[in-house]
């Protein structure tokens, strides 16, 4: 455990981590004219009233990482996310974190070895190992943590029973890989999905808080590790929206909007056969680990 004055932390005041990820972000979007370089990297401190103090970055993109060490300030929990961040960021330049015809061969073979599926699964997308590699395929030429951004939507969908939903209308898998792989988190998706969880805690009453405590426990088991963070402070996010308006009045008020919104997103699919992705969507994360360093012990109340 760091005090608030050791060697460490020192070193990277005087490296200006924060500067360095911001910078490093700044060239990779001047370069692809993406977006202004204003908001690149967005920090969130979590309020607290003593240490531990934590802090979340986000890269343009989405991707999430936290701070690994326990740290005594706001300004080193901060400088700690930049570090982590700024080390997967660099990390993912390399020619191996990126998607290839022979990466897709390898982790399809990998999958394939530690599941119940077949190698010879891979050319059906109706198929789980078939799904995966559909999905690699479509991302040929990003890189890993790319192909995560695209993988938490996927991934929520999952969690939130939208992708059983669609099993249930008996729509293709290929259909809704494609359909996604196009769409991106937003508010109103959010919105969706928490009004999703309203639903559950009228037929469960007390779900949604369990399902926050959850939330809350694996974002800070992740975040000791130094994974990416996306799919879980999403799902933070979106039971904290959903418990903030746990009540007839706001429950009432959604309905509408949910029914418009259901039929703009699901009406293509109706006819479709075959099953959606339920199951199996397969966690890049397995088969390509964030690079980060090994993190000290700390409280997560």
């Amino acid at each position: 455990m760091s005090g608030p004055d050791s060697d460490d932390d020192r070193t990277f005041k005087d490296l200006n981590v924060v500067g360095m990820l911001h910078k490093f972000w700044e060239q990779k979007q001047v370069k692809g004219v993406m977006m202004e370089t204003e908001n690149l990297v967005v920090y969130e401190s979590i309020p607290s009233p003593s240490p531990p103090y934590m802090c979340y970055v986000t890269l343009p993109g989405g991707s999430c990482f936290g701070n690994l060490k326990y740290c005594y300030s706001k300004a080193e929990a901060r400088r700690d996310a930049a570090r982590i961040a700024l080390m997967n960021s660099t990390f993912n330049e390399l020619p191996c974190r990126r998607i290839t015809p022979e990466f897709i061969s390898h982790s399809v073979k990998e999958a394939a070895s530690t599941t119940s599926g077949n190698i010879s699964d891979a050319s059906d997308p109706g198929t789980s190992i078939g799904a995966y590699c559909l999905m690699l395929e479509l991302n040929t030429g990003r890189t890993m943590l790319e192909f995560q951004e695209i993988m938490t939507v996927f991934q929520l969908l999952h969690w939130n029973g939208t992708l059983k939903a669609f099993r249930e209308m008996r729509c293709s898998r290929q259909d809704v890989i494609h359909y996604y792989s196009q769409q991106r988190l937003d508010e109103r998706t959010r919105s969706h999905m928490a009004l999703d969880w309203l639903q559950k805690e009228q037929k469960f009453s007390g779900l949604l808080s369990q399902e926050l405590q959850l939330a809350v426990k694996e974002l800070a088991e992740a975040r000791r590790t130094g994974r990416e963070l996306r799919f879980y402070k999403e799902k933070r996010e979106i039971l904290s929206l959903a418990l903030s308006h746990a009540n007839a009045e706001d429950l009432e008020s959604y309905h509408s909007e949910e029914m418009s919104w259901r039929e703009e997103t699901e009406f293509e699919y109706y006819a479709q056969e075959g099953l959606c992705l339920e199951e199996s969507v397969t966690d890049p994360s397995e088969h390509g680990q964030f690079h980060s360093q090994g993190s000290d012990e700390e409280s997560v109340e």
